[in-house]
């Protein structure tokens, strides 16, 4: 089955290929603020097209250079739960890479989990650095049964009580899978509970993988409001009160 285009019409960006990391950059002189996305996961070794070269996310690599970021794309290694410590490792690679780019302001970062990379958040909200200004996830996976077989390390559920202010975005689907929708109501429960900075975004009619699944207003609207809080709020040159 060929991949799924984008929900959003936007204008491809050209993209910079260096090794494993795209970058999308947006026609304007920086230092730009970096928005690296991380993809869902378990995906089986050698399947193509990679997940970088995904419609999705070349579409979200593109809409965020149209927002004045640019757009760090890379595939990392979640084949399977085993999997998990190395596509931590990818992850922190990735966004090494990206402050180092030239052109970027290093201390305005988002990262953006989709899916199953939700996982992968759990490090980056238990000890969030101080150039880290938010963490944005859609339709994530926040926590999973325990016969998946997570290292505790991967359970965002329970990492987020350590994220102070940090700003979390949560784009919740109502079509959610069971199991998945969950993990995310635990996660919220926990984040309130510990008087997290969470913004939700509810897709009322939104199934997992909405933005290339679901061609409707509605969730155009969500992609694009999301991009909009992640630009505007989080990576603002001077964090907005409550978000530093």
């Amino acid at each position: 089955m060929d991949p799924q285009p984008f929900v959003l019409t936007v204008t491809p960006t050209t993209r910079e290929r260096i090794d494993n990391v795209d970058v999308y950059r947006p026609p304007t002189d920086g230092p730009s603020p970096i928005i690296v996305f991380v993809h869902g996961g378990p995906v089986p070794a050698g399947v193509h097209p990679t997940p970088r070269e995904h419609p999705i996310f070349v579409g979200y690599g593109s809409l965020a250079a149209a927002n004045g970021a640019v757009g760090v794309m890379f595939d990392h290694r979640f084949h399977s739960a085993a999997h998990l410590e190395m596509a931590a490792a990818d992850v922190a690679s990735a966004v090494d890479r990206a402050r180092e780019l030239p052109g970027v302001d290093a201390d305005r970062v988002v990262l953006w989990f989709f899916s199953g990379g939700g996982l992968l958040a759990a490090d980056w909200l238990r000890d969030p650095p101080p150039w880290l200004r938010g963490i944005a996830t859609t339709y994530p996976i926040l926590d999973v049964a325990d016969d998946w077989g997570v290292d505790p390390r991967f359970r965002p559920v329970e990492a987020v009580a350590s994220a102070d202010r940090l700003p979390i975005l949560l784009t919740r689907v109502g079509l959610e899978r069971p199991d998945f929708a969950a993990g995310v109501e635990a996660f919220i429960a926990e984040a309130r509970a510990k008087h997290a900075n969470l913004e939700i975004i509810d897709v009322p009619n939104g199934h997992h993988g909405f933005d290339g699944l679901d061609y409707t207003q509605e969730s155009r609207d969500a992609v694009s409001k999301a991009m909009s809080l992640v630009v505007e709020r989080m990576l603002a040159p001077t964090p907005l009160p409550g978000n530093s």
